[in-house]
């Protein structure tokens, strides 16, 4: 935002100029609002209705207006008081990066090599440098509190008090561009782009552009407090985009970014350089589709703040990926391109095959929380990607980095857990227009995990300290057990815990746990319970008919042949020896220490050719992409996803 801001104007003053439009905005929900003044703290669960048209006739912003922003920045949830990613609070997501900032390093756990390839050196994490420097975009908290008269702790911990501190903000954004405080949301364009905090006029535009479809197509939902909120859809309402050009705001630099037209994205690059004696980073030149086909999208969070992370994807030293997504307003920067392997996820087979994606977040962090604007670019995002090379919108293919499979035993400990338990997985896959939902009766064969994110808080340890509670919050994880009952052990992993100790319950342990969206073979049911083929075993969760946490599916499955005891399991999908050409090592087809075992039924994500990428120097000329005759199964056989040889197994059908 530019110029400096106007005097606060007194409550009583300002009520007395509403406008007889603001008015009317009010009026949109009359039965809600009563006669309650914007001072008193409204209860009930239709308070924070009557919050934002109490706010709105304060300020003479169309309610609307009010209700379409915020939904962009939090879905109107208030989360208990706990800041955002970026530092955002409350339903209007007003930014305070000083006091919530206290986060951990990108990769700084762990012993994972992001390239995932035995042909080159092992690559080591680095830490997110420290930096101090905070934008205007997370410091809006400071500026509302000016322009409310509003105390800043207020506005961090009050939702009503944050409604209206949201309102002042936008009331002196139209201010500050000569406009007048209209009824009509349509003269609105540039206040809320310049609510965003962008600093450029893409994504300033992008934000407001958002935040009129959902003023168009209306929005209902109750929030995670309990409030039920509505937002009455305005299918004709057609903005002015001209007002951004009076903002001041820098045009993008131009950039041939692989993105829709509908996102705001900017260049910057990740390094591709030599270092010396035919080392280099951060990523491999290709040719891809033409090379190999693009069969993953794996969603990254950044366990770091964006100007840190983007510090990080520019040195020639660290790793790559090919994306960013900002919280605070959705922004995407592109660092690497399309056609070329970023170092990412720690399996090479899965990055020579995919696209990465990370998000500005915190895995460990269960009080913080991802802004609609950021999940809403990434579905944009996505959709994009899959659409151009032909990517299932599935559990299956999008991928988050915890379920990437280790490539051998040794490296299983070492992989990443990121996005983690609190990404809302069902939310995101209904923006990308794929909701989770029952697709056949209980003889179907096949769940597919559906819990509902805001009901579901299983317990985690660890986020702050190890074997400390974390705090309860939303969640896409359901635990699995041994046994039909919640005191039972979890279900072990042999490949985390080769000695056979327990699972835990912590952040980062991904030995008893499904995913939202990821489907499993049914195994048993009794009662409330529900028992699936994992990792080997029968494992057992919670699935209550009246709050199920997932539901029934059918599609096709792998069984050992006829015959077998005993397959073994992969978490790679490389080519026979015989498929190598002269020059390039073999690389070998090592097992993980798990066992598909007769009887058992995992479900089927995809059928794929042996292949390996050899990308061993700088130079291009030695880049070879090996493929054999063995084929592939992709299944779902623990919380991550695996790979077992096609002669090895049978496909039938899931009810059969």
């Amino acid at each position: 935002m530019r110029g400096s801001a106007p005097a606060p104007v007194p409550s009583a003053r300002r009520r007395s100029l509403r406008t007889a439009g603001a008015l009317a905005s009010a009026a949109l929900l009359v039965p809600l609002i009563g006669a309650a003044p914007a001072e008193a703290e409204p209860t009930g669960p239709a308070s924070l209705q009557r919050a934002f048209a109490s706010a709105a006739a304060e300020y003479d912003v169309p309610q609307s207006v009010l209700l379409g922003v915020s939904y962009l920045q939090s879905r109107w949830d208030a989360h208990g008081g706990a800041p955002s990613v970026t530092g955002g609070y409350g339903p209007m997501h007003l930014t305070d990066a000083r006091t919530a900032l206290a986060r951990a390093p990108h990769h700084s756990e762990g012993d994972e090599d992001p390239r995932g390839d035995s042909s080159r050196r092992t690559l080591r994490p680095r830490e997110v440098p420290k930096d101090t420097r905070l934008p205007a975009r997370l410091t809006t908290l400071k500026r509302a509190a000016k322009l409310s008269g509003i105390p800043a702790a207020e506005l961090r911990e009050d939702p009503a008090a944050n409604v209206r501190g949201g309102a002042a903000l936008l009331a002196a954004a139209q201010r500050r561009l000569g406009k007048p405080l209209s009824a009509d949301p349509a003269d609105w364009y540039g206040a809320i782009a310049a609510f965003s905090g962008a600093e450029d006029r893409a994504t300033a535009a992008t934000y407001a552009n958002e935040v009129f479809a959902v003023i168009r197509d209306g929005e209902r939902r109750t929030t995670d407090a309990g409030q039920r909120v509505a937002l009455p859809a305005r299918p004709g309402l057609r903005p002015d985009p001209a007002q951004l050009t009076r903002m001041g705001l820098r045009k993008a630099p131009e950039a041939e970014t692989d993105c829709p037209k509908s996102l705001a994205c900017e260049w910057i690059p990740a390094p591709y350089e030599e270092f010396g004696d035919n080392d280099y980073g951060n990523h491999d030149k290709a040719d891809r589709p033409a090379s190999q086909d693009i069969k993953y999208i794996v969603v990254h969070d950044t366990e770091g703040r964006w100007e840190g992370v983007l510090n990080l994807v520019q040195d020639p030293t660290y790793v790559s990926w090919h994306y960013t997504l900002r919280s605070s307003d959705g922004h995407v920067a592109q660092h690497v391109r399309t056609k070329d392997v970023a170092w990412h996820a720690g399996n090479w087979y899965v990055n020579s095959k995919s696209v990465g994606l990370e998000h500005e977040g915190f895995l460990t962090a269960p009080d913080t929380w991802y802004t609609e604007a950021m999940y809403r670019s990434s579905a944009r995002l996505v959709k994009y990607l899959a659409k151009r090379h032909g990517i299932p919108l599935d559990r299956q293919h999008i991928l988050g980095h915890d379920t990437v499979p280790g490539t051998t035993a040794a490296t299983i400990r070492g992989m990443h857990t990121d996005p983690g338990p609190y990404w809302d997985w069902q939310h995101y896959f209904q923006l990308l227009g794929k909701p989770f939902h029952r697709t056949a009766g209980p003889k179907g064969g096949l769940v597919t995990v559906a819990p509902e994110f805001s009901a579901n808080k299983p317990e985690f340890t660890g986020c702050v300290k190890p074997g400390e509670t974390c705090v309860p919050h939303g969640s896409s994880a359901v635990r699995v057990y041994t046994e039909p009952r919640e005191d039972a052990p979890l279900v072990k992993d042999i490949g985390l815990r080769p000695g056979g100790e327990p699972s835990t319950i912590d952040v980062n342990d991904m030995g008893s746990r499904l995913s939202t969206g990821q489907q499993y073979a049914v195994a048993d049911r009794q009662g409330d319970w529900t028992a699936v083929w994992y990792l080997g075993q029968k494992a057992w969760f919670k699935n209550p008919r009246k709050q199920p946490t997932a539901v029934d599916a059918r599609g096709w499955v792998v069984t050992p042949k006829d015959g077998a005891s005993e397959v073994p399991v992969y978490g790679r999908a490389y080519p026979e020896k015989e498929a190598y050409p002269q020059g390039v090592p073999v690389q070998a087809v090592s097992p993980l220490p798990y066992k598909l075992l007769a009887g058992q039924r995992y479900a089927v994500g995809d059928r794929l050719p042996g292949e390996y990428f050899y990308a061993p120097t700088f130079e291009l000329e030695p880049h070879r992409v090996v493929r054999g005759k063995d084929l592939y199964y992709q299944i779902q056989f623990g919380h991550r996803v695996a790979f077992v040889r096609a002669a090895d197994v049978d496909v039938v059908p899931s009810g059969r």
